[in-house]
Formats: C-alpha cells, structure tokens, sequence
C-alpha cells in the first residue's frame, strides 16, 4: 500500500521511460496502476513543458477517470462524515466545526486533481464531485431531504435554509473553478485558496484574537482580516508549487505576487458589510475571479 502511494503521488521524471513504468504497473488485462505516457502541453507561448496523466486506466481514460472520481468521491465523503461526526458528538461548538469543513473539503479535494487525467474529460468528471454537492444542498436547503447531521455541521444557527446560501455558493464555487480553470490556471488555486483557507481561518482566528474591530465593520477584527489574507495566500502558494511537481504550471514571481493580490483584494472585501448581506461565499471567489484575471 504504501509503495502504491509512494508511486501514485511521485510526478515522473521528463527523462524518464514510460516503458519502464508500463512493465512494472501493468497487468495482461491492461490495468495500469502507475503513469501514463507524459503528455505535452502549451501554457505559455515560448515554454513547453511537460505534464503528468495519471490515470488508473491507462488504455482507458474515461474509465480512468471514472475510478478516479470514485477516489476523489470517497475522500470527499469521508471527510464530510467526519465532520458529521464530531459536530454530533460536540468536539467543537458549531461555528468552528462549520469552519473545519469550510477549510478542508474544497483543499482536500484541489488535492486530488492529479489523479485525473488532462484535458476536458478529467476536468468535467472531476467537476461532478462538487456538482453533486450542488444538487444536495438544494435539497436539503428546500427541506426535500433531512439530514440532520449535515445542516448541524454546515450552518450556523441549525436552520436547514441556510444551506441555500453559504454552503450553495461553497459547492458553486469550487464546480465552477473545477470545470472552467482546472489544475492550469492559477485563478482556481487562488479562489479555492482564499475561499477555503483564507475565509475559514479569518473566522477562527477573529473570534478567538479579534478584540480590535475594523473601524468600518465591527463584525469584523483586524486579525481575522489579517490571517485571512496571510492564510488564502501561503496556501495559493503551496499548491502552486504542488502543481508545479506534476508539471501543470510554472511558478513565477509573476504568479507569487499575483497570489498576493488576490489574497489581500479578498481579505479587503470579505471585512466590508457588504460581504456579510451578500455572503462572503460568493464576494470572496467572485473577487479572486476578477483580480486574478487582472494581475495574473
């Protein structure tokens, strides 16, 4: 198990030969369990580079990525009952369990991009993990299905309605990032960044240290505003460098400080009142959306 980990998450060399992993990973029935032949993609006019295809499949990508969305699936769900779990059980009061599912799902899920292959296909399949999220929210929000388990450990005050907001926009978001910029561009590390990490840990850390209020909002304290744009921007910047392994994207300066922008634009625009109205689920990615298009 742990050599098949070891072998699932290690980006392949560009010198290396595909053939050596083929005859290693690959059965006569044609399941290959470690990496495809690399692939060459354009992501910048005078560089190519070289991108890695993982698939469990590797005569197969549609089937390959099928089991990779049930990985991604799974993880995703487990991590979700987890959270079910402690909320039922009162590990944490309920905004700070609310926030620990804020933070972790849409990171742990950026995480298992890589095992779905280039192109399209991997990214609509994988973008139907959080589109089904989608479809649950609405449900549950519109008191078609009870779950109680999920309402406590997603809402604030317990109120299955409060799905159709925060948690709606949550899973809208991260499909859209998914679907529409992929493991390419920078702008869906940025959002999901700013939205996971950065909005989670400003609401944790500004109850806990946010004695000095922001003078235009007294909702909101200058350490929350502070590790928010801190949080979303050393993360943007961990899965930069994440991707970077698998040969999705390049770092650069450009990107670093690109990174900076959108954290600090979002930081500014989640403390302002209006954010609170609209809900800082749907200011905070539609912000990094339009800076990141701007700066990056």
């Amino acid at each position: 198990m742990a050599l098949f980990a070891s072998c699932l998450f290690t980006p392949l060399k560009s010198n290396s030969d595909p053939s050596l992993f083929y005859s290693l990973f690959c059965s006569k029935k044609g399941v290959n369990l470690g990496f495809q032949k690399l692939k060459t993609r354009r992501l910048h006019r005078s560089t190519r580079i070289k991108v890695v295809d993982f698939t469990m499949f590797s005569e197969n990508l549609f089937i390959g990525d099928l089991v990779a969305s049930g990985l991604s699936g799974g993880i995703a769900l487990s991590m979700l009952r987890l959270w079910e779990e402690t909320a039922k059980r009162g590990f944490f009061d309920q905004k700070t369990n609310r926030k620990l599912v804020h933070i972790s799902i849409g990171l742990v899920f950026m995480l298992c991009w890589p095992m779905f292959s280039s192109g399209h296909q991997g990214a609509i399949l994988a973008a139907l993990i959080p589109g089904l999220n989608i479809i649950k929210m609405l449900l549950l929000g519109l008191g078609m299905w009870r779950d109680d388990a999920t309402v406590k450990s997603m809402s604030r005050f317990g109120d299955h309605r409060e799905l159709l907001k925060g948690p709606l926009y949550y899973a809208l978001t991260i499909t859209y990032a998914c679907a529409v910029y992929w493991r390419y561009s920078p702008i869906s590390i940025g959002l999901i960044c700013n939205l996971c990490a950065g909005d989670g840990i400003a609401d944790i850390v500004g109850r806990r240290f946010g004695k000095q209020k922001l003078p235009y909002n007294k909702n909101k304290s200058f350490a929350g505003s502070i590790a928010m744009a801190i949080a979303g921007f050393l993360v943007s910047v961990g899965f930069l460098h994440y991707f970077s392994l698998f040969g999705y994207i390049q770092v650069s300066s450009k990107t670093v400080l690109g990174f900076l922008f959108m954290s600090l634009a979002a930081a500014l625009v989640e403390s302002h009142p209006l954010s609170s109205e609209l809900d800082d689920n749907l200011t905070v990615p539609l912000t990094s959306v339009l800076v990141g298009s701007l700066v990056i």
